[in-house]
């Protein structure tokens, strides 16, 4: 026999030749008979090519098309793209004759049945599936803000020219006549207890007299420049006294802290600017008052140079939250290497060595004394104790760091090469 013993092709419609069953001959099949029941046909017909595909749209078992649980979805849009006229993957008319084994023993179009399971079909997808838990649609992220360049905190334009306008005429009276010098701290000294006065009264209510205090200040100066030391310390017993009796011309309520910021207030400025009027006496007193005032700027201008660019450990956040450690180191390198420079050039028998120590203390006394009226200003509550000075605040913002520092180099500079 040949292949046509299998029957004749199927045609359209028709899913092939499923060979006799107990239920009759099928469509495509070969009609019954002697030649298709020889044994010698049995024996010479070869065996039908299996193709690779499932034929009728799904995996069977065996000859009567049971389906496996592996086999392809059977849905409704799906139907036309099986072979069968109707699209369900059989025969024509195979709908009635065989409803259980072609549908896994159910009955009904295979859009109806279960579909194939996800183990053997990647593409399963369940007919009721569980609700997805509802996702809370989260905010954009906040864009990252622009790096902000390091400000200096003050007009930098403004505090650089009147530092240069202060300089010019500090060294200028300093060198043509010392006299004038004088009356200029005494000046200095008279607008800074305006200034701290005036901020206790307003922040604390403490009336500490000024005029006494002003009068006494100036002849304090005077006097350390005329008499020395001797006239200087009889000065400021003198303005103790005169703050105490001033006082008594008002109501007792509040005697006790007005005059003992009074006395403060004296020690605090005039007293401490004596001591520069002391090293004008000296012979080289111009070269040695200039030594000093290079000294605590040049701390200053450390500090804060190496502070801004490199400052990262806060010194005393709760008194000055601006001062680092950094800026210390910064203070205490400047200010050692320009005391070294001032005291071999600009002092009278003096050696660069003794300028390393100089300028130690100063950068120790600059710092300490800036810190003790930070401290002052955040217990009044203020930034800056006044407004003169565009770019520094006020007098007293100026003479923070100077008034501490003049009785240190003033002794330094009578150790080292004597009062002159």
């Amino acid at each position: 026999m040949n292949d046509s013993s299998w029957g004749a092709p199927p045609q359209a419609g028709q899913a092939g030749y499923w060979g006799p069953t107990e239920r009759g001959p099928v469509q495509g099949a070969a009609p019954a008979g002697p030649a298709y029941d020889a044994p010698e046909a049995q024996q010479t017909r070869p065996m039908p090519i299996v193709p690779d595909g499932p034929a009728y749209g799904g995996d069977q078992d065996d000859d009567r098309g049971a389906a496996r649980t592996g086999g392809p979805l059977f849905r409704d849009e799906d139907h036309g793209a099986f072979p069968g006229g109707d699209g369900s993957g059989f025969p024509s008319g195979d709908h009635d004759r065989f409803p259980d084994e072609r549908y896994g023993g159910r009955s009904g179009p295979p859009s109806a049945q279960p579909h194939a399971t996800p183990q053997h079909d990647p593409s399963y997808v369940p007919q009721n599936p569980e609700p997805m838990p509802e996702v809370q649609p989260q905010p954009a992220p906040a864009p990252a803000p622009a790096p902000q360049k390091k400000s200096a905190g003050r007009d930098l334009g403004a505090a650089i020219g009147v530092g240069v306008g202060l300089g010019v005429v500090i060294v200028a009276s300093l060198f043509v006549v010392k006299a004038v010098f004088v009356g200029v701290v005494a000046v200095a000294v008279v607008v800074g207890l305006w200034e701290l006065t005036s901020r206790l009264q307003e922040r604390k209510q403490i009336k500490a007299p000024l005029v006494p205090l002003a009068v006494g200040g100036a002849a304090m100066v005077v006097a350390g420049y005329v008499r020395g030391a001797e006239g200087a310390w009889v000065a400021m017993a003198l303005t103790a006294l005169a703050v105490l009796v001033w006082r008594m011309t008002e109501p007792p309520e509040g005697y006790l802290k007005d005059v003992t910021a009074g006395v403060f207030a004296a020690f605090y400025v005039p007293f401490l600017a004596t001591f520069v009027a002391l090293m004008l006496t000296a012979d080289d007193g111009p070269w040695r008052v200039l030594t000093f005032l290079l000294l605590t700027v040049v701390s200053d201008t450390g500090a804060y140079a190496v502070g801004w660019r490199f400052g990262t450990h806060k010194l005393a956040p709760r008194i000055s939250p601006g001062k680092t450690r950094e800026g210390l180191l910064g203070a205490v390198s400047f200010a050692m290497v320009a005391g070294a420079l001032c005291l071999q050039f600009l002092i009278d028998d003096g050696t660069w060595w003794q300028g390393l120590l100089l300028g130690l203390a100063v950068a120790a006394s600059a710092t300490l004394g800036d810190l003790g009226e930070s401290m002052i200003k955040r217990d009044l509550g203020i930034k800056d104790m006044g407004t003169l000075l565009p770019g520094h605040g006020g007098i007293m913002d100026r003479l923070d760091s100077l008034l501490p520092t003049a009785p240190v180099v003033w002794l330094l500079l009578v150790l080292f090469v004597g009062s002159g």
